[in-house]
């Protein structure tokens, strides 16, 4: 798949690495496909994340690492030295772990002040879940995230995707981590990051909570779920069951795009039946144009609506399996 970073934005930097298993890791390897030298720090025992050696190959396997006992005083020196030459430090510990080391940001910025700390954990450095244990599932759950995903008949189901470690870990540490860089190559002055899974996750919930305040305006109450604009009340933007059992996911949600796909099913007089003309999540026209399109993709196989909607410009498109991304190469 082609890179979406430029390799050499960070050349130059240097970034230690303490974490474990995936949020941390995944960060550094996305400073290091920027350009940044990443020295892993491990325990003898290595990274939990080897017990799974794919995962910690992906992750890993292009780092520097080297091996330290942080329960030893050499062990904690190997860290001051190369904490004091580095530009970025990446903490997964829990809180207060780092200052019981004798390694606390203040300590470490005494001897390296431009230095950039992140500290990812599930629930942040203080509050009343900050010594709770926690994963993925667990950050989801607790952040109204696993809720929203739940389907027609109220089943919650268990992502394959690690959304709470990749987008309120990973992806929050990266940004937040490149911004410090900023401001330490400006400033002189290096900073501690304090990234919540739990709370990065909460603050994706900005749709869901904009379309419950609009759904209240409108009706006086919260739609229930997969009765609102994007979460499965509209035709022109679901996902339908093919004949063979697959599924096609119609994004049309723009009137312009919604005609074009009534127009490629034959169905010119589902035109102005959207919401942008009037058919509201709810109303009898909504409802039923949301069953009939259901019964009209359910008739044929998925290859088919390929044919019909892969020429134009609709917003439609197969739900792929990870293979078929990879074999049809469309990344």
């Amino acid at each position: 798949m082609s890179p979406v970073v430029d390799s050499s934005f960070l050349d130059g930097f240097v970034v230690l690495d303490l974490s474990r298993n995936l949020p941390g890791p995944a960060t550094s390897l996305i400073l290091q496909q920027m350009g940044a030298t990443v020295i892993k720090m491990e325990p003898p025992h290595g990274d939990d994340a080897k017990s799974m050696p794919m995962l910690y190959a992906a992750l890993n396997s292009s780092k520097t690492i080297v091996t330290a006992d942080f329960r030893t005083s050499e062990g904690i020196q190997a860290l001051k030295d190369h904490a004091t030459r580095a530009d970025v430090l990446i903490d997964g510990f829990r809180p207060g772990v780092m200052a019981e080391m004798g390694c606390s940001y203040d300590t470490l910025k005494a001897l390296n002040p431009k230095l950039v700390m992140c500290c990812i954990t599930g629930y942040g450095q203080k509050g009343p879940l900050a010594e709770k244990a926690g994963h993925d599932i667990n950050y989801m759950a607790l952040s109204g995230v696993l809720d929203g995903l739940q389907t027609a008949n109220g089943d919650i189901p268990v992502p394959a995707v690690q959304f709470g470690d990749l987008f309120g870990g990973t992806s929050a540490a990266v940004q937040c981590i490149l911004a410090a860089l900023l401001k330490a190559q400006r400033t002189g002055n290096g900073t501690c990051i304090d990234v919540s899974m739990t709370h990065n996750l909460w603050k994706q919930n900005i749709m869901p909570e904009s379309m419950e305040q609009m759904w209240v305006m409108l009706t006086g109450k919260p739609a229930s779920h997969q009765e609102d604009l994007l979460s499965g009340g509209l035709a022109c933007y679901n996902v339908y069951r093919t004949l063979d059992n697959r599924h096609l996911a119609v994004g049309s949600l723009e009137h312009k795009f919604w005609k074009v796909a009534c127009e490629s099913m034959d169905k010119p007089e589902w035109i102005n039946i959207h919401w942008s003309r009037g058919a509201m999540p709810g109303t009898p026209q909504a409802v039923q144009i949301r069953s009939e399109m259901t019964q009209l993709i359910a008739s044929q196989p998925l290859s088919h609506w390929e044919q019909v909607f892969g020429g134009v410009d609709a917003c439609i498109t197969p739900v792929l399996s990870r293979a078929e991304v990879k074999s049809r190469k469309i990344l």
